[in-house]
């Protein structure tokens, strides 16, 4: 569908928008009209949206955690409902506490919980290119982004120190990454979506390390799905860490939190 050239207003945006499949398209017109510079602009991201790219690649920009996170082509959009993850850990983390975020994809986790904090030593990491460098953007002077899998880019200063660790881990089983929608499963990077087999080959990996770099009493917290969430705990419990779940009926979020036992650090420690 092709867009008119003339000007466009809320009024003819609308039913492109809607036309288009667009659910919200009241919402989406009012905030490609307000991030929009111009008429031209306006236009091309119209055009860009009723082609179906996710409205935060079309706007550059994803709100989460009270921020604006800027995010593109080929970069995972941060999902609402994970912002109980993030409001969870600032419940577990303190002032200046040693923050790692992995697969952290445009940073969101990581720069939310961050701003939250006031103070923290955030590190963040992730594979996708492109994805470190929205991260490195959004996250600025606020921490370090490394690109890598997993934690083999991560400073070895620190290992045994992570207070709070962040793994926004893919979940979706591969044979259900097709049934997603168009808009993720065309426009984020597969590696950001595809869990493996059962959805938990990533949790797997990151769980086998988290021993070795979370200081005692330290937190790993993940995003699963309600039915992955009882295998997820068993996951983590044979790290030698120690889970519990916590969900959101207002956000459809699951989390598991898994500690490292062992006391956790003092204040100044």
């Amino acid at each position: 569908m092709s867009v008119t050239a003339s000007p466009l207003t809320f009024a003819t945006i609308v039913p492109t928008l809607r036309a288009a499949g667009c659910v919200f398209a009241e919402d989406e017109a009012e905030l490609i009209l307000a991030t929009a510079a111009g008429p031209a602009e306006t236009a091309a991201m119209v055009e860009r949206r009723v082609a179906g790219l996710p409205l935060e690649h079309v706007l550059g920009w994803a709100e989460f955690g009270g921020l604006r996170i800027a995010v593109g082509p080929g970069v995972f959009v941060p999902r609402r409902r994970t912002e109980f993850l993030v409001g969870q850990a600032a419940a577990l983390a303190g002032p200046g506490a040693v923050v790692v975020d992995l697969c952290c994809g445009s940073g969101a986790l990581g720069a939310a919980l961050a701003a939250t904090l006031g103070r923290a030593e955030l590190h963040a990491a992730d594979v996708e290119p492109a994805a470190v460098r929205y991260a490195r953007r959004n996250i600025g002077d606020a921490g370090q982004v490394y690109e890598g899998d997993l934690f083999e880019p991560l400073p070895a200063s620190l290992r045994g120190r992570v207070e709070i660790l962040l793994a926004n881990v893919p979940y979706v089983p591969t044979d259900d990454v097709e049934l997603l929608p168009p808009e993720a499963r065309i426009h984020e990077p597969r590696v950001a979506l595809d869990g493996g087999a059962d959805g938990l080959d990533v949790l797997r990996r990151v769980t086998a390390e988290a021993p070795r770099w979370l200081a005692p009493g330290g937190h790993l917290l993940v995003e699963t799905s309600q039915r992955q969430a009882a295998r997820a705990e068993e996951t983590v419990a044979r790290s030698g860490l120690i889970p519990r779940v916590v969900t959101s009926d207002e956000l459809y979020a699951t989390v598991v939190i898994a500690t490292r036992p062992g006391p956790a650090p003092r204040p100044g420690d």
